[in-house]
């Protein structure tokens, strides 16, 4: 190979090699990892290429303590050969769009250039190019009504994320939904978070208690990642704890619901069960009904009204004289 094409891709693996901002990597370790690849190069060779690369590419040398270190500008393109193809730039659009709230602020932080980039790649492509069609074919639509989600704080978001990556405790100031003045958590122990709608909790443990509580993310109004490590809830899962049925708002022990749906209300169900054990049974009258075992919350009931005259619930008793209850509170209101 020649010369000239061997520095350049040594060039290029130096490139890669180097860290995004606040991280950084001397020119010896530099030598080192090329060395391990494959390339014979003195620590010199390196210094001087980093110098004539930082003419060209957004990388900067911190001299201010030995050894000097390089990084990339924490905003620089990112770089990489071959470029993003569209279906990846694609990919992470979507990703950018839909999976936000589900990663750590310092992988999105890692991947916003590339986020950049895949813009840029689908931008420099005519409209109805399939892959940049495809954003305007695809859309994900809540099966309630849509609200518009809270404002939360960025930065409050970024630290409650961190300390939940690292395992570490919280301070936080909590503003409760009718208070005028927040709640100070000491103590605050990270256990999960877990996205509903537009709404993102913090699962947690305060103090020295061994009860998991939840709160919403959205109402943190300052937040302060402690060094002393969080303590874990012996087999806690979080999966489990979603199908309890905690985020549906716990009324009680689950319960075998017993309803008759019309065909209409009911038909989905064949579909998409509401429990793993649901018979669904139709009628000669076209009825379907319905047992399933099923966690006791205030989001059934809510689920269950959202039918109106298409279900009756025929047990439990106490959650259909609650229906019934309702009902008949409503008729007298639009009456």
């Amino acid at each position: 190979m020649a010369t000239n094409q061997q520095s350049l891709l040594r060039q290029w693996h130096m490139l890669r090699m180097v860290p995004r901002a606040p991280l950084k990597v001397s020119a010896r370790d530099l030598c080192e990892r090329l060395c391990a690849a494959g390339f014979d190069v003195a620590k010199r060779t390196v210094e001087r290429d980093l110098k004539e690369l930082s003419t060209v590419f957004p990388i900067v040398v911190d001299s201010r303590d030995k050894p000097f270190g390089w990084s990339w500008l924490r905003d620089a393109s990112s770089f990489d050969l071959p470029g993003l193809t569209l279906p990846e730039a694609l990919t992470l659009t979507l990703v950018e769009q839909h999976l936000h709230h589900h990663l750590p602020p310092n992988a999105v932080d890692a991947l916003r250039p590339h986020f950049q980039s895949a813009a840029r790649t689908l931008s420099a492509v005519d409209d109805t190019a399939p892959p940049r069609a495809w954003l305007d074919k695809v859309r994900s639509v809540p099966p309630q009504q849509p609200l518009l989600p809270p404002r939360m704080d960025d930065e409050c978001q970024r630290i409650v994320y961190m300390a939940l990556m690292q395992d570490r405790q919280l301070r936080l100031h909590y503003r409760k939904r009718d208070a005028d003045v927040p709640t100070v958590y000491a103590a605050v122990h990270p256990l999960a978070v877990v996205q509903r709608g537009g709404l993102v909790y913090l699962v947690c443990m305060f103090g020295c208690y061994d009860d998991v509580r939840t709160i919403a993310l959205h109402r943190v109004q300052q937040a302060e990642a402690l060094y002393e490590p969080a303590r874990r809830k012996p087999g806690f899962d979080v999966d489990a704890y979603i199908a309890s049925g905690q985020f549906g708002v716990i009324a009680g022990a689950p319960i075998t619901l017993r309803a008759v749906f019309t065909r209409a209300a009911g038909e989905h169900l064949f579909e998409t069960p509401l429990s793993g054990d649901q018979v669904l049974t139709p009628d000669d009258a076209g009825r379907l009904h319905l047992a399933a075992t099923v966690p006791n919350t205030r989001s059934l009931v809510w689920w269950l009204l959202g039918f109106g005259d298409g279900v009756v619930v025929r047990e439990p008793t106490n959650l259909r004289d609650e229906l019934a209850g309702i009902a008949q509170r409503m008729s007298r209101a639009y009456a």
